[in-house]
């Protein structure tokens, strides 16, 4: 199995890296959000207003002048100082103010201008000295400002550290628009990296991707003989079929740092957010370069720009795909970055990107052929214990079509199976149980009449039988009247070997095993019912396809005249003449194979009935089983 993808550190960072340097700590995010903030700088303003009381000078006791004249009668004051009538002092002891409990040494008063005693004579009689300056010293004006602004001052330096401690652990002010210099994401301490270990079915694609490698490892070889590695390489083929993991594998087997990204995850509403992103990136690469840069699922930003001025999102989408142009062009100086991207999609790339120096090397990863189905479950059931009755090989000769994906998906659902009916080990049951829940779709329970069940059986015998007859079909490997999705009942046929091509015998003989349930209800039971709409579909396509892609009519010709994209509009593709004759000719190639379904049934209505009879029976039919139900000898197949 192979190691999970890194996560991202930054929710507004599109991309994930492997193999890079370490970064610096990032800076921690205020706790407890804005709500924290503003209490911390609540908390800061009270305790500077609560320090700075301190220096606010020795406290003085404003006093009547009956009690200053009372102190000095008794000797206790120790010095004064005047100015005009106000009168400053300091006691010899503490005394206790008229009226309350407190205690005082400094104090003020005011002179009535009425008062007539002799104070200086007092004075001097007592040794009180009659000091020049204030007995309690007052700041300055300056002073005052500077202490009463200190809090505010307090908060803005609060503010202005906690936004960079925030900035630099979270990319930036204004939702990351505009960070300049952000963390690089790592891989996980210790992860193993992928390499073509981890990658099988597919070697022919390795020995293309082994270049971009050996360049990695040995860049001056290539440089002495004046040759230049592809500056991008475009993996093209159906989903699944494991592309993302062949580019972490290229990385790996480099042993270069990795920034994967999918393209979707560059745009956003704002115009010009996408292309500042695909900047950020090549130059986080081109610091550990060589490094690779895979984009998956280039198609989102890469499909062909139109002559016309576009808004919103397709504005953004053109300048991203600008901004990925110019990074592949070198005007950046990307030397040592290898691009790799994906795509389901190739046909609808700009032209511009896949033009010599930028992806000027396109990989087609198709789906694996029988031994790459067998290699590939081989990877995904190392940590499965596999019972000794499991032979991979035939899993493998009954799956084709399937991508890496759909075998990985299911080798987990034969574990899943294990594990509800409480097995050690995966056995030859459970693949075949996940396969035909895979494949046929799940179980379910439904109650049928008689009457309905009975013309279900009739419909999957007439399926089964036509394709035991018809030659060069392929192998009836299942037949069951149990429901599966939506279907009341499945007929699985799968060929002997991996085809590439097929001839119009083998697709007229499609077409007639599609048919045969159709044509066994009209045989049987003269009326036809709704069950055959997914039969219906498949006949359409196939004839379609015979007669507008493929060639294979006399009155149409030997040309195109309906797209292979679905995409496309159906009625641009060609003249409306060439599409009537097309829908003539798949009227015709239906209605020949839906006759010779019926005659082939009616001759055979014995082992009809007999295979029939075996469904109702036993209601799931394995292939031996069915051909010996229908009389008919596999081995002549």
């Amino acid at each position: 199995m192979t190691n999970p993808v890194p996560p991202r550190d930054r929710t507004d960072q599109p991309w994930r890296s492997e193999g890079a340097p370490p970064p610096p700590p990032p800076g921690r995010k205020m706790p407890g959000g804005w709500g924290g903030l503003l209490l911390t700088a609540l908390a800061v303003y009270l305790i500077a207003n609560l320090v700075l009381s301190f220096f606010n000078g020795e406290e003085q006791r404003t006093i009547a002048y009956t009690e200053f004249s009372k102190q000095v009668t008794a000797g206790n004051v120790s010095k004064i100082y005047s100015k005009g009538d106000a009168i400053q002092g300091q006691l010899k002891k503490e005394a206790k103010a008229p009226g309350t409990d407190e205690k005082y040494t400094k104090f003020v008063t005011q002179r009535p201008a009425f008062a007539d005693d002799n104070l200086w004579a007092e004075l001097v009689k007592d040794d009180v000295t009659v000091t020049a300056e204030p007995v309690v010293q007052q700041r300055s004006f300056l002073a005052n400002l500077l202490i009463s602004l200190a809090p505010m001052l307090l908060l803005v330096l609060l503010w202005v550290f906690i936004a960079r401690r925030m900035a630099r652990g979270m990319g930036g002010g204004m939702g990351g628009l505009g960070r300049k210099t952000p963390p690089k994401p790592v891989e996980l301490e210790g992860a193993r990296r992928t390499t073509f270990e981890d990658v099988a079915g597919i070697d022919e694609v390795e020995g293309e991707l082994n270049d971009v490698v050996d360049f990695l490892k040995n860049p001056q070889a290539y440089r002495k003989m004046g040759a230049r590695m592809p500056g991008g390489v475009l993996l093209a083929g159906p989903p699944g079929t494991g592309k993302t993991l062949l580019a972490r594998a290229v990385a790996g087997e480099a042993g270069v740092p990795f920034f994967s990204a999918s393209a979707s995850e560059f745009i956003e509403m704002i115009v010009g957010v996408g292309a500042s992103r695909v900047r950020e990136l090549f130059a986080e690469a081109r610091k550990v370069a060589p490094a690779i840069v895979f984009i998956d699922e280039i198609d989102t930003i890469g499909r062909a720009r139109g002559g016309g001025s576009g808004m919103g999102g397709h504005d953004e989408r053109e300048q991203t795909l600008n901004q990925i142009l110019t990074e592949m062009d070198g005007f950046s100086g990307s030397e040592g970055v290898v691009v790799l991207a994906a795509t389901n999609r190739a046909d609808v790339l700009d032209p511009a990107l896949t033009r010599p120096g930028r992806f000027d090397r396109i990989v087609h990863v198709s789906p694996p052929d029988r031994n790459g189905r067998e290699a590939i479950l081989e990877i995904h059931t190392r940590q499965i214990p596999l019972a000794p009755d499991v032979d991979l090989a035939r899993v493998a000769a009954t799956t084709p079509g399937m991508t890496g994906a759909d075998l990985a998906n299911l080798a987990n659902e034969a574990a899943l199976l294990a594990v509800k009916r409480r097995r050690t080990e995966v056995d030859g049951s459970d693949f075949s149980d996940a396969l035909e829940k895979v494949q046929l779709g799940a179980e379910r329970s439904l109650v049928m009449s008689d009457e309905e069940r009975r013309r279900t059986a009739y419909h999957e015998s007439g399926h089964a039988l036509l394709g035991m007859l018809q030659p060069g079909a392929d192998p009836v490997r299942k037949v069951t009247i149990v429901p599966r999705g939506r279907a009341l009942g499945v007929t699985l046929s799968t060929p002997e070997a991996d085809k590439y091509a097929y001839t119009e015998e083998y697709l007229r003989g499609r077409i007639i095993g599609a048919l045969g349930g159709m044509a066994a209800e009209q045989v049987v039971f003269e009326v036809i019912t709704t069950g055959a709409e997914s039969d219906l579909e498949q006949v359409t396509n196939l004839a379609r396809g015979m007669v507008g892609r493929w060639g294979m009519s006399h009155k149409v010709g030997r040309l195109t005249a309906i797209p292979a994209d679905a995409q496309q509009a159906y009625g641009l593709s060609a003249a409306p003449a060439t599409l009537d004759a097309v829908d003539g000719e798949m009227r015709r190639i239906v209605d020949e194979c839906y006759e010779a379904a019926c005659r082939l049934l009616r001759e055979n209505r014995e082992r009809l009935d007999a295979l029939a009879a075996a469904l109702l029976e036993k209601e799931t039919l394995e292939e031996a089983e069915a051909y010996r139900a229908a009389g008919i000898p596999r081995l002549a197949k």
